[in-house]
């Protein structure tokens, strides 16, 4: 596979007309793009996806779904019909089971968030967790297994752990991979 179409080029902006203009600036060097809730939901940003699908472009929309199973059921079906290549749902067994029956009927992938890269041990210690990062991770990758999810997003420090409890067909997307000097932003547990 091609670096073009392993790079996941972020679409993190407030506008159809600036992820237009970033999309154009790239041209063929990327062919890959995520569409976030910022972007999703401004007027046209759903749209833009389907406009970047009919242009031959591959589209991850990051949703992040987590809801009572029928509701993420059927938003996971709704959003099916874009005809995005993948969408985020959060790594909660019960999350994943109804996304998937929601894209059963279509070339929908699912990637399962196992822990937000801006969250870290004090950060799980505060929400009430009783365990750090690194267990919640393990965790919740092998439940995204058990559900047969299609990928997972997880931090780049956790790869090595992580393939093994899931192995060598499951997609590892891994976000905060930033080039050594960049802004790190919201992001603990990347790499910069």
């Amino acid at each position: 596979m091609k670096a073009r179409e392993r790079l996941i080029v972020a679409l993190d902006v407030e506008s159809v007309d600036e992820a237009r203009a970033l999309v154009t600036a790239l041209g063929e060097t990327a062919s890959f793009f995520k569409i976030g809730m910022e972007l999703a939901y401004t007027g046209g940003g759903l749209d833009f996806a389907r406009e970047l699908k009919a242009a031959g472009k591959r589209v991850f929309l990051d949703l992040k779904l987590h809801d009572i199973g029928v509701t993420v059921e059927r938003a996971t079906r709704q959003i099916a019909r874009f005809g995005v290549d993948f969408l985020t749902i959060h790594a909660f067994p019960q999350t994943m089971a109804a996304a998937r029956q929601g894209a059963s009927d279509g070339a929908l992938k699912l990637l399962a968030v196992t822990v937000m890269t801006s969250y870290d041990d004090a950060d799980l210690k505060e929400a009430g967790y009783a365990c750090g990062v690194a267990e919640l991770v393990a965790r919740r990758a092998k439940q995204a297994k058990e559900e047969r999810v299609d990928g997972l997003v997880l931090s780049p420090m956790e790869l090595a752990t992580v393939r093994p409890i899931v192995g060598s067909d499951m997609l590892l997307v891994t976000p905060g991979v930033r080039p050594a000097g960049a802004d790190v932003g919201d992001q603990k547990r990347g790499i910069m």
